[in-house]
């Protein structure tokens, strides 16, 4: 899986991979007892005045892998980030 966010590639196996690359990336600091849920959880309240609330929901029911996939395909679907979850060379994903 790839993702294309502020000019940056970011892959991994897993969109929390992903996600905790992003984190990094900002200066979340996992030091002050931040986990991948609280960046998601930051990172959607940030969303709020763009994306509908229902879309921004973090229920304890869902699983980090699943709020952090659904955190990526909601960058990308406003157009805040580009998602490949598609195998390939870089040459097609740049192409389409």
């Amino acid at each position: 899986m790839i993702f294309l966010y502020h000019g940056k590639e970011y892959a991994g196996a897993t969109a929390v991979e992903i996600v905790r690359q992003m984190a990094r990336d900002i200066q979340f600091r996992p030091l002050d007892r931040g986990t991948v849920r609280d960046f998601l959880c930051r990172s959607l309240a940030e969303l709020a005045d763009r994306v509908h609330m229902r879309e921004l929901g973090t229920s304890p029911h869902l699983s980090d892998e699943t709020l952090a996939f659904n955190y990526l395909c909601l960058l990308d679907e406003y157009d805040a980030g580009c998602l490949d979850v598609s195998p390939g060379e870089p040459e097609a994903r740049t192409a389409s």
